[in-house]
């Protein structure tokens, strides 16, 4: 397990996310059972897992914030390490690489991309955009940045799942929609494979959560992972498929 530890925890206070969230539930109440596939695995059906190319563990980068990072959890509790034994305990011979930095912004992803792509991976989950939504960071910065992350995965021929975050309706209308059409439409664009809203099943639920009331707790990230784990899958596949 490649693990790298998040710099500091989210910028924004606790009570600031928990209204958020609170009221994206409320207002949104969507969910993504069955669905969440982009046009480049849409219809997609689940295979049996397929030899790493070169007979190698394949390795998957998590691109993303503290979500991924495991901010306030032993490293074995984390999304990363409960992914990668998710997945080998579906019979990938996988290495989940954590590139999670927790606090990061869709501009640090991108700053630090590059390095994060030493690890030469085979795929790429990108997870970020919460702490520009609960900044209040301009939609258009957000989508500029996470548009130039893919753009550059794209060049380098590696196959991505985007992971949406979705904006809080006390934003303002113009706010959500602005930042809630990032996801869809970047995951068009570079016929990436989507799955909209990260959180989805443990935003707002206090049970799943840390006391900060902002990172899954372990059975959160259970949750999180029980649920992200076949739209990973079907992504390995594809590596496979390819050789990649």
């Amino acid at each position: 397990m490649n693990v790298r530890k998040g710099l500091s925890p989210y910028g924004m206070g606790r009570r600031h996310f928990n209204i958020a969230m609170a009221a994206l539930a409320l207002g949104l109440g969507i969910t993504i059972s069955g669905a969440g596939m982009g046009a480049g695995a849409a219809g997609a059906a689940e295979g049996a897992p397929q030899p790493a190319p070169g007979g190698r563990p394949l390795k998957l980068l998590v691109l993303g914030d503290s979500l991924t990072a495991g901010y306030g959890l032993p490293p074995q509790q984390g999304f990363t390490a409960r992914l990668e034994q998710a997945l080998r305990g579906k019979g990938y011979d996988v290495q989940v690489i954590n590139a999670g930095v927790s606090g990061d912004t869709t501009a640090g992803g991108l700053a630090r991309l590059d390095w994060a792509l030493a690890d030469r991976p085979d795929a790429v989950l990108v997870e970020l955009g919460a702490n520009d939504m609960l900044r209040g960071l301009d939609p258009n910065a957000a989508r500029a940045n996470l548009d130039a992350i893919l753009k550059r995965l794209t060049e380098r021929k590696l196959p991505v799942l985007l992971a949406g975050m979705l904006a809080a309706p006390s934003l303002g209308r113009a706010y959500v929609e602005r930042f809630n059409s990032i996801y869809p439409d970047l995951a068009a664009k570079y016929d990436a494979a989507l799955y909209p809203f990260f959180l989805e099943g443990v935003a707002t639920d206090a049970a799943l959560n840390q006391p900060d009331g902002i990172h899954p707790n372990p059975a959160g990230v259970d949750i999180i992972v029980e649920r992200i784990a076949p739209h990973v899958a079907r992504l390995l596949d594809g590596v496979s498929r390819t050789g990649g």
